[in-house]
């Protein structure tokens, strides 16, 4: 298959890029490589991509360095190829950035996926999925997160245009009948993980003997879901279209299914851990303590996240399974080999 996967150049996207080169796709990828974190590490993505690609017989691999919100760009995209999925996975990601650069999230999550939605209907693609996130559930405090709880809540601005490409989604798909799926990832770490996200920094000060901020005094619990366990979920749920329920009801309406065809499903490790676990689980793999400043709870973070995958499984049969031990190994390593420490 010809896949388009948007954001390859990000964390997810690399993984997911990765993935179906290996697994034989041909594979687009499609990135503006912003400098919102380091861009020598999207590089190195984009470049490991590229040796991947090499080995593998037969599979073919191209990049466009665009911004998806240039609509001539996207547009000549789609003009030159024609895609069997597009895995929409580029954002601009940050929950405190989104507090002080809110414009940026306009530009990349609303304005670049409305051309990525225009371009999926005037080209008849057969399946659109895109990443979604667990802080559209927002102010719920009700465990675990269900697809079927509603989440018009949200408590930062990232939150509330990842919500909005959800609700955007849902008009193509009823307007256009175009298959639409959603995904709402759970704390995502791992291997080439972002450096402005909590393992990465951790990590990094740890193994420097510096010391690291928990903020609620690392009271609050998260749902970590390892990479190659979203990447399975992402692959899994692409090859699946979105397809209409039959038993959709317009005077109770579902929230996580609908009469057109559009799913939306939680990808998170159903096992979420204590902060401070989390931390003595970088301490274990790093071979040294961290020094901890304890902070009180930052604005627009949730308390607790738990993701329900009842969903995912009876979908696609498949749940995450990577222990939070196993996985945050996996990452030190990467981290000692890559950075040379």
């Amino acid at each position: 298959m010809k896949i388009l996967v948007t954001g390859a150049a990000g964390f997810i996207g690399f993984h997911t890029a990765r993935a179906l080169l290996a697994r034989g796709d041909h594979v687009v990828g499609f990135d503006n490589v912003n400098s919102y974190y380091d861009t020598a590490l999207k590089e190195a993505r984009l470049t490991e991509l590229e040796n991947v690609a090499a080995q593998q017989a037969g599979v073919a691999y191209q990049f466009v360095r665009a911004d998806l919100a240039d609509q001539i760009a996207v547009d000549q995209c789609f003009a030159n190829h024609t895609f069997d999925r597009v895995i929409h996975l580029a954002a601009q990601a940050g929950i405190r950035h989104s507090i002080d650069q809110p414009r940026d999230y306009v530009h990349s999550n609303i304005n670049g996926f409305v051309n990525i939605l225009e371009a999926c209907r005037n080209a008849a693609v057969p399946h659109l999925i895109y990443a979604s996130t667990s802080s559209v559930y927002g102010a719920n405090t009700s465990l675990p997160y269900s697809e079927h709880h509603g989440v018009d809540h949200p408590l930062q601005f990232y939150a509330a245009t990842k919500r909005a490409n959800e609700l955007m989604a849902h008009s193509y798909s009823h307007l256009f009948r175009l298959p639409t799926t959603g995904l709402r990832f759970f704390t995502v770490y791992g291997p080439w993980g972002r450096p402005d996200m909590a393992l990465f920094k951790f990590t990094r000060n740890i193994l420097s003997g510096e010391p690291i901020r928990l903020y609620n005094h690392g009271q609050h619990t998260r749902d970590f879901t390892y990479i190659d366990d979203i990447v399975e979920g992402v692959i899994r749920v692409s090859d699946q279209f979105a397809v209409a329920s039959e038993t959709w009801n317009s005077n109770a309406p579902d929230p996580a299914t609908s009469s057109a065809p559009y799913r939306i499903f939680n990808i998170g490790n159903n096992d979420p851990i204590q902060l401070l676990d989390y931390v003595k689980a970088i301490e274990d793999a790093a071979g040294c303590e961290a020094q901890i400043e304890m902070l009180p709870l930052q604005a627009g973070d949730a308390l607790d996240t738990f993701a329900d995958v009842s969903e995912l499984i009876s979908a696609v049969n498949y749940k995450p399974a990577t222990s939070v031990s196993d996985g945050v190994a996996a990452f030190v390593a990467w981290y000692r080999q890559h950075y040379n420490v």
